[in-house]
């Protein structure tokens, strides 16, 4: 799927303030936030710097994403609860701020339960990122 550079970088900065939201960065959620950085095209040093310096940033700005459709925001949500679940557990902000993105994107909410579940089954640095099946457009 392509998707636009603003997409993309709404992407990254929303899973970024994803795995902020407990105060608490893994190892996992770093591996896995550096994958979708890869995968949409930001330079290894930026994501590195990026993820080190979330809890500290005054000047990352804590709303919810924007994307330009809805299949943006499923993609966002699945890898979103893939790194929220990668310490075994996707904890009430978290949940809370992938809930917010489905509200507003009129996602059902049987859906997002059922997504949710299945996270937490397919859960690990390994795990499957939508953001590698994106393609950014510079055009």
């Amino acid at each position: 799927m392509h998707i636009n550079v603003l997409d993309a970088s709404n992407y990254f900065r929303g899973l970024l303030l994803l795995i902020g939201k407990d105060r608490k960065i893994t190892e996992g959620e770093c591996t896995l936030l550096k994958r979708v950085g890869k995968a949409l095209g930001f330079e290894r040093e930026f994501c590195n710097i990026a993820v080190h310096d979330i809890l500290e940033n005054p000047y990352i700005v804590d709303t919810l994403p924007v994307f330009s459709s809805r299949k943006i925001a499923k993609k966002f949500i699945l890898d979103g609860f893939v790194i929220a679940a990668v310490d075994g557990a996707i904890h009430l902000m978290e949940e809370e701020w992938l809930k917010s993105t489905a509200d507003n994107y009129d996602l059902e909410d049987e859906w997002f339960i059922r997504e949710k579940a299945a996270a937490l089954q397919r859960t690990g640095p390994l795990a499957r990122l939508e953001a590698e099946d994106l393609t950014v457009n510079y055009s």
